[in-house]
């Protein structure tokens, strides 16, 4: 079975499940316990990234635990 992919707890990004901080914001706090994903390409033109306050694109956790 493939490892659960780890979302990080300060900004939502999805890691891949071997990280140990967050690529994009460099946290440490990463969680398999995660639901929801988006991807966004475009975050500049995106009301969901405005919402999220995501400036990066990639994918990202809708809710984290």
């Amino acid at each position: 079975m493939a490892k659960q992919r780890l979302a990080c707890r300060e900004c939502h990004f999805v890691n891949d499940p071997n990280k140990q901080t967050c690529d994009n914001c460099g946290s440490t706090s990463l969680t398999e316990d995660w639901a929801g994903y988006v991807v966004i390409t475009h975050p500049e033109e995106s009301e969901i990234a405005t919402e999220m306050n995501v400036t990066e694109p990639g994918g990202y956790a809708l809710k984290v635990r």
